[in-house]
């Protein structure tokens, strides 16, 4: 079994490394502005992936695609001979979507923020159905325990008094 510091070491090389070689080396048109956001490798040290970002629209993001697929080799290559390892990892593209899933937290944001809204207007003039004060107060049954005078009565049980 591979440590996992190990692995995560390897990881964060590997995103660096396909970040410079794609700054770099790839002279591939296709390519747009591109962000290689993380990098996560099996504990086997075989597979990686790779997550980047986009800018543009959805032609600039197929582009990039097919462009990061066709330098695949390139990629692999380079990452193999850099970690140094028995086996080049074989590389996985994928297209991280984080500015969608941010917009779609930002959204639902929004949706809470104005039901907590709604809730305190509706709150601002009601009140309680029923009585202000639910429980019973028995003041005059305190008084009697106490005696004339509020001091506690020695009660003696099963004594004779004499």
């Amino acid at each position: 079994m591979t440590d996992p510091a190990k692995v995560r070491r390897h990881a964060e090389r590997v995103r660096e490394l396909v970040a410079s070689v794609v700054r770099t080396q790839i002279k591939d048109p296709r390519l747009g502005m591109i962000t290689i956001t993380d990098a996560r490798i099996t504990a086997d040290l075989r597979e990686a992936t790779v997550f980047y970002t986009v800018l543009g629209d959805a032609a600039a993001q197929a582009g990039t695609a097919a462009a990061l697929e066709s330098a695949k080799g390139l990629l692999r290559s380079t990452v193999g001979k850099a970690l140094g390892l028995r086996h080049s990892p074989s590389l996985t593209f994928v297209h991280d979507d984080v500015s969608e899933h941010a917009k779609h937290i930002d959204e639902l944001l929004a949706s809470a923020r104005d039901a907590d809204a709604e809730v305190q207007r509706l709150a601002a003039g009601a009140h309680y159905a029923g009585d202000p004060q639910p429980y019973k107060l028995d003041d005059e049954d305190d008084d009697l325990d106490l005696g004339v005078d509020g001091a506690d009565d020695e009660v003696v049980v099963g004594q004779d008094r004499r």
